[in-house]
């Protein structure tokens, strides 16, 4: 296949170089968006003038039939092809002749890959925000059946105070939550044409600019024509926000690889996303979620390609530039991948409450409860922490719960105990008192999930 570029050079191409140099591989799978942009491209060339209506007319016929041969099967993409430009292109002019050589008037490559990457990553952030919403989907019908599964949280990994399944699956509901805000943000901020700016200067050709772009979906056009086609700052914040949710991914990952332990054995991950061990019969291994966790850093590592390869890149479009799809395609297609699998993860998730409670009643969680009962008869909060932590220490070498003490044990400590201390340091009561806004309570948890139910619609 004739380069688009022939004419300058003598020499061949070393077939080395060319291999090295093609990228069909990686953004053969625009060919939607590249056609789509030709054909507003075209379009707008009729509507000015710089082409006859009669090709106009051919030109979007032509791109059509490409379009639905490549969608049948009836024609495939020549992998020898330098990139889906060339190819379309070439196909065109193989069907139209020198009317399809029409077609890159007033055209770069340069504000056509712009504008073909822009589109194809506006489908997949719209496609990872539906997945966010089906994970937090699964959340919401998990909290919802398990407000009653009282667990305890965590600092440090040290039992700390008492919550329930449901406030803390929630707690990940609202990380997706932000992360829905972030890839939405980087699309509309990606929203603008830079189809126009052409090679980095614009173009001679009386062009209309605010129709391609209104006829692609785009709020506008970008204003400077260098910074149309050098700008990648969309594909960094998009993996930016994908590593986010790929760190979010991580930690519920890593928590339910902990949870699902026999050391734990707060939840039961459901043989569909479980694997067995090839010399242990008794091993169920949370491999999905280890999977997940660990594609984590790839992402991440996407993000840093990105990073690197702009930092010390002069204006306007440099070749480094072709690396970007592959790094913000790698990394939507898997988050779009973890997120796939875990929903249905989430949603088949089951708790074992009993486990849950009994680890709940062991280390002191209600401790804070009772200074806190001190303090509302008038303890300073201080002197009731100090008085707790003798208690607690006490408790423990005794090998007794703080709830197991007889009142007058309690008096011992200070005369201002009084028998309601017990209903004060109940599980159920810590839980159903931390009414503050966003706490543990049954009233902030149904908060909670209108929040969510909000977001998914």
């Amino acid at each position: 296949m004739e380069k688009l570029w022939a004419g300058r050079a003598h020499g061949a191409l070393d077939a080395a170089a060319d291999s090295f140099n093609s990228s069909i591989s990686v953004d053969s799978r625009m060919y939607k968006e590249d056609i789509r942009g030709s054909i507003a491209h075209a379009a707008m060339l009729a509507k000015c003038g710089i082409i006859s209506p009669d090709e106009g007319s051919r030109l979007i016929e032509g791109l059509g039939g490409i379009l639905a041969d490549l969608e049948s099967g009836a024609l495939a993409i020549d992998p020898s092809a330098e990139d889906i430009h060339s190819f379309v292109e070439s196909e065109l002019t193989a069907r139209l002749g020198d009317v399809g050589k029409k077609l890159h008037t007033a055209r770069s490559r340069n504000d056509q890959v712009a504008v073909d990457t822009r589109l194809y990553l506006r489908g997949e952030a719209e496609r990872t925000v539906l997945l966010l919403k089906e994970l937090i989907r699964a959340i919401a019908s998990t909290a919802g059946r398990t407000q009653d599964a009282i667990m305890p949280g965590y600092t440090h990994l040290q039992r700390a105070q008492p919550v329930t399944f449901a406030h803390y699956i929630l707690a990940y509901g609202m990380m997706f939550a932000r992360d829905i805000g972030r890839i939405e943000d980087a699309a509309k901020r990606m929203n603008v044409s830079p189809l126009g700016c052409c090679a980095l200067a614009g173009t001679t050709h009386p062009i209309d600019r605010a129709m391609t772009a209104s006829e692609l979906g785009f709020d506008g056009y970008c204003l400077n024509s260098l910074d149309g086609v050098s700008d990648r700052d969309f594909c960094v914040e998009l993996a930016s926000a994908l590593a986010l949710v790929m760190t979010h991914l991580s930690r519920l990952s890593e928590e339910l690889v902990l949870f699902s332990s026999w050391e734990f054995g707060f939840v039961t991950i459901t043989d569909a996303y479980t694997t067995g061990s090839s010399i242990m019969p008794q091993k169920k291994n949370a491999d999905m979620c280890e999977l997940i966790r660990g594609k984590a850093g790839r992402v991440c590592g996407d993000l840093i390609t990105l990073l690197t390869m702009l930092k010390g890149l002069p204006l306007a479009y440099n070749k480094d530039m072709q690396e970007d799809k592959e790094a913000v395609f790698d990394a939507f297609d898997t988050v779009k991948a973890c997120l796939g699998l875990a929903a249905p993860i989430i949603s088949t998730l089951e708790v074992n409450r009993d486990k849950m409670l009994a680890a709940a009643k062991g280390g002191y969680i209600n401790a804070t409860d009772l200074a806190d009962y001190l303090a509302k008869k008038g303890v300073p909060f201080r002197t009731a922490y100090k008085l707790t932590g003798r208690l607690v220490a006490d408790c423990a070498e005794r090998g007794a719960a703080l709830e197991d003490l007889a009142l007058e044990e309690f008096r011992a400590y200070s005369p201002v105990f009084e028998a309601d201390l017990y209903d004060a340091i109940s599980l159920e009561k810590c839980v159903e008192r931390r009414t503050s806004a966003g706490g543990a309570s049954p009233a902030n948890i149904a908060a909670q999930l209108d929040y969510l139910r909000g977001i998914t619609g």
